[in-house]
C-alpha cells in the first residue's frame, strides 16, 4: 500500500504559546512573579528564554525536595524507622546502600547477599547507576552513617541532573508550547518524591527519547527507549501506543527502526549481564513475579475490606487481565476517534493503566506521569488537580506507616490510608478521563487549538490516515472541522 504524502493543518503563525494567555489557572498564579504575559512581550528575547526558565525552576524546585529530606538526613534514617515516616522523609537510597551491599564492595548481580534478597532486585542500568555512586563515596572515608549521607547526596546530584534533562526536553518536545515543561518543573511531587528512589535515571531517558521522536529520529527514539526499559520496565509500555499509531497512519518504516534501536540497546545493556551472571540478572524479574500485593495498589484495599488473601500468582493473573481490557481500550480509541489521538495521550493512558492495575503504587512512581500528563494535557487546573490527590497520598503513605510502626499509633489508620489510595487513583482516572474526551472532541484538546496536528508525533503530526475503523472511518467531517480551526479563531482565544 502506497504511504501518502504528508500533510499538516498547522498554523503559519508559529510564535510561542504563553499559557498565561490562554490558561486562567496560570494567568493567575503568574501574578506571583510579576503577570500575565503582555500583549508586546517577545519570548526569546530576553537573557532567560522559556527553557533556560524551566531548568532553572526544576532545581530549586529540586533543592526544596532536598530540604524537606533534611530531618532524615540529619538522624531520622539512623534512628528507629517511625521518625522518618513521621517527617515524611523517607528514602530507600541510604538503606539500600548497605542492605545491597554497596557499603561492602559487593558488585551488582555477581557478588551474592545475605538475607531475603540474593542479588540487587533492579534492573541493570539502574544498578549501574547505584554502582557508580558507590564508587564516587570512595574519597569520603568516615563512620557508616556519614558514607550513607555522602551517598545520598551523589545520588540526589546525579538523580538532579536526570530532573533538569527531563523538564528540558518536555519543554522542547513541543516546539510551540515550552512553557508547558514549568508543569514538569513546578510538579510537587517531583519535588516530594525525586530522590527516594532512582526512578528519575529512566524517566530522563523516556523525556528525551520522546523529544526526539518529535524531531523524526525513530532510531535515536528506540535507542533511548530502550535504555530507559533497562532501568525500568514500564518505558517498553510506549511501543503499543506508537505501534497503533504508526498502524492507522501507515509509518511501517518509523516504528520498526525505532523497534529495532529499543531491542538493539536493551540486548547491550543486558546481554553481558545476562551471560556472566545470569541468577543475577534474573533476581529482578522473579522479584516483580513473586512480589505479593503492596502499598499504595486497590488490591490492597479490597484485600484489608475483605479480610481475603491473594497469592501472588493470581493478582499477577488478574492485574494482566485488568491491563489487557485497558489497552483494548486504547488500542479501540487510537483506531476509532474521529481524528488520530496524540502520541503523548496515548502514552500517558498505557502508562496509567499500568500503575492503576499493579499490585503496588510506591510514590515515586507518580513520576512516571508527570512528563506525559505535561504533554497529554498541558491544563493547570487538570494538572493541579491531580498533583494535590498524589501529594495527598505522599502524605498518607507515611503516615500510614508511622502508625503501623509505632508503638502509640501515632499517624494515619487504616481506614485514612485507604482513603489515600482511592483518591490517588480517583486523581489519575480524573486526568485519564479528559485526556480520552480529548481524544473523542480533539476541539477540546488545548494543544489543537491553534490547528496543529500532534506537535510530538514526529513523522505522524500531520500525517494522512490510513487504516481507520468504526467512527474513524464514518466521521471524516468531525476530524475536518478541527483540523481547521482558523487563525481568525485562534487570534480569538488568545485575547
Amino acid at each position: 500500500m502506497p504511504i501518502p504524502e504528508k500533510t499538516t493543518s498547522a498554523p503559519r503563525d508559529r510564535s510561542v504559546v504563553a499559557p498565561t494567555r490562554h490558561d486562567e489557572v496560570a494567568a493567575a498564579g503568574s501574578e506571583l512573579v510579576g503577570g500575565r504575559f503582555g500583549r508586546w512581550a517577545r519570548p526569546g528575547g530576553s537573557a532567560l528564554p522559556p527553557v533556560r526558565v524551566v531548568a532553572l525552576t526544576v532545581i530549586g524546585m529540586f533543592a526544596l525536595g532536598m530540604v524537606q529530606k533534611l530531618p532524615c538526613y540529619n538522624w531520622a534514617w539512623f534512628r528507629g524507622t517511625s521518625s522518618q515516616y513521621t517527617h515524611a522523609c523517607y528514602s530507600d537510597i541510604p538503606h539500600l546502600f548497605v542492605g545491597r551491599g554497596f557499603a561492602d564492595g559487593l558488585v551488582p548481580y555477581f557478588d551474592r547477599l545475605g538475607g531475603d534478597m540474593p542479588y540487587l532486585e533492579y534492573p541493570v542500568l539502574t544498578g549501574l547507576f547505584m554502582q557508580v555512586a558507590s564508587w564516587l563515596t570512595l574519597p569520603f572515608d568516615g563512620d557508616l552513617m556519614y558514607r550513607e549521607q555522602m551517598y545520598w547526596l551523589l545520588n540526589a546530584a546525579m538523580l538532579m541532573v536526570c530532573a533538569v534533562v527531563t523538564a528540558v526536553c518536555t519543554a522542547r518536545t513541543h516546539r510551540r508550547r515550552p512553557w508547558d515543561g514549568l508543569l514538569v518543573a513546578l510538579a510537587p511531587a517531583l519535588a516530594l518524591t525525586a530522590t527516594i528512589n532512582w526512578d528519575l535515571l529512566a524517566l530522563a531517558l523516556t523525556a528525551a527519547a520522546m523529544l526526539m521522536w518529535s524531531r523524526e529520529r525513530p532510531l535515536a527514539f528506540g535507542v533511548l527507549l530502550g535504555l530507559a526499559t533497562a532501568a525500568k520496565l514500564y518505558p517498553a509500555l510506549l511501543l503499543g501506543p506508537l505501534l497503533l499509531l504508526c498502524w492507522r497512519a501507515w509509518r511501517w518504516r518509523a516504528f520498526t527502526t525505532a523497534l529495532l534501536g529499543a531491542a538493539g540497546a536493551w540486548l547491550t545493556v543486558n546481554v553481558p549481564v545476562m551471560l556472566f551472571a545470569p541468577e543475577g540478572w534474573k533476581q529482578f524479574y522473579a522479584f516483580s513475579r513473586e512480589r505479593g500485593i503492596d502499598f499504595g495498589s486497590f488490591w490492597l484495599v479490597i484485600t484489608q475490606r475483605t479480610g481475603g488473601q491473594i497469592e501472588p500468582a493470581d493478582v499477577n493473573t488478574y492485574a494482566m487481565l485488568l491491563m489487557g481490557l485497558a489497552c483494548a481500550g486504547i488500542a479501540a480509541l487510537a483506531l476509532m476517534a474521529p481524528r488520530r489521538p496524540r502520541f503523548a495521550s496515548l502514552a500517558f493512558l498505557v502508562i496509567a493503566a499500568f500503575i492503576l492495575t499493579n499490585k503496588v503504587y510506591s510514590p515515586q512512581y507518580v513520576l512516571w506521569l508527570i512528563p506525559l500528563a505535561a504533554l497529554a494535557r498541558p491544563r493547570w487546573r487538570d494538572f493541579l488537580v491531580w498533583q494535590t490527590c498524589e501529594v495527598l497520598y505522599f502524605l498518607g503513605i507515611w503516615l500510614y506507616l508511622a502508625y503501623t510502626s509505632s508503638g502509640d499509633k501515632q499517624g494515619l489508620p487504616t481506614e485514612g490510608y485507604q482513603f489515600a489510595i482511592v483518591l490517588h487513583v480517583a486523581g489519575t482516572l480524573y486526568l485519564c478521563a479528559v485526556i480520552v474526551r480529548d481524544a473523542l472532541r480533539p476541539d477540546r484538546d488545548v494543544v489543537r487549538r491553534d490547528g496543529s496536528d500532534d506537535p510530538s508525533g514526529g513523522v505522524l503530526d500531520g500525517a494522512e490516515d490510513v487504516f481507520t475503523v468504526g467512527e474513524a472511518a464514518r466521521a471524516p467531517r468531525h476530524a475536518e472541522r478541527t483540523a481547521t480551526w482558523t487563525r481568525v479563531e485562534w487570534g480569538a482565544a488568545r485575547e
